[in-house]
């Protein structure tokens, strides 16, 4: 296996991605595997956002941010998995230093609008069950454009902020990354010069970005979860409960992939993990998201139903 880089020292100009598995026989049973997830992904998550623009029902603040959210799925599968396929096609596993470092910003861009953007719909469903009487006012059109805006700009220095600190990294030794795409643990595992400020950045960023929406999200259905206790109608408590249980599911999966991945540096011997890991973050929570929204959603199941055969209500 060759690769740019020589033992006196010469900078590294790109990294080999070693993939999901080396054995070569293997390749073109992943290569179908995760093409048709990408796929299913991306046509079940732009199938919402599509019911989303259509449904009139689903003119609704939490259904505004669950199109966002879907975007940010498409977003995410994208970064990684096209790039990944087309190693597999090419046969190639090289990726140019500065390919790596752009797939590593898209990366943390995308999740930390995800962070922020759960947290939003988690303050929307406070407000719709806790606060009823000034929803409309509270969560008017401004304030959902505000909080989208808001998630983006956060993610964005957050992102900006690890990509600069790992460009001031020298890797002049070894350039292979057992994963199949870039990110800041396994770069932090190649680097000749101390990583110690670029953890420290990584645990501090990651207590803002991820402490601080869980701690919000966890406040507001401890206030949710009080206000339906008080409801008197048992369907009103079913109904009530359905709307959050869904993303308080994608919650669970998105936030429990995070821990795993960004808070067990330094150990060489979890890179096969970490593989996995990056399958149930990248992969199977976005394909997985459509699925949990939709499951017990008649307004949405009916909306899908519109857009996939192209039909209407006649009302």
């Amino acid at each position: 296996m060759e690769s740019k880089f020589e033992s006196n020292g010469t900078a590294v100009t790109e990294f080999i991605l070693l993939g999901l598995v080396e054995t070569a026989g293997l390749q073109p049973a992943i290569f179908v595997i995760f093409f048709f997830a990408y796929l299913l992904t991306v046509g079940g998550n732009l199938s919402i956002l599509a019911a989303v623009l259509v449904e009139p029902k689903l003119h609704t603040p939490m259904y505004f941010f669950l199109g966002n959210l879907s975007m940010l799925d498409v977003g995410c599968i994208s970064v990684t998995v096209p790039s990944m396929l087309g190693r597999l096609l090419s046969h190639k596993r090289t990726i140019p230093y500065g390919a790596c470092l752009t797939q590593l910003f898209f990366f943390h861009q995308l999740a930390g609008v995800d962070c922020f953007l759960l947290t939003a719909m988690a303050y929307d469903r406070f407000l719709a069950i806790c606060r009823p009487l000034t929803y409309s006012t509270r969560m008017n059109h401004t304030v959902q454009r505000i909080l989208v805006a808001t998630s983006w700009v956060c993610a964005f220095s957050n992102a900006l902020t690890h990509t600069v600190a790992i460009s001031t990294l020298h890797f002049c030794g070894p350039n292979v990354i057992n994963h199949f795409y870039c990110d800041l643990p396994q770069l932090f595992q190649l680097s000749c010069s101390s990583t110690q400020l670029n953890e420290l950045l990584l645990f501090g960023l990651g207590v803002l970005m991820a402490g601080a929406p869980v701690i919000l999200i966890v406040t507001s259905y401890i206030h949710v979860a009080a206000a339906v206790l008080r409801i008197r109608s048992s369907e009103g408590r079913k109904k009530a409960f359905s709307t959050c249980g869904s993303h308080l599911t994608v919650v669970g999966i998105f936030y429990g992939t995070g821990v795993f991945s960004y808070m067990r540096l330094g150990s060489v011997e979890a890179s096969d993990k970490d593989k996995g890991i990056g399958i149930l973050n990248t992969v199977i929570s976005p394909m997985l998201n459509p699925l949990i929204y939709s499951l017990r959603n008649p307004d949405v199941q009916g909306a899908l139903r519109r857009v996939l055969t192209g039909k209407r209500d006649m009302a």
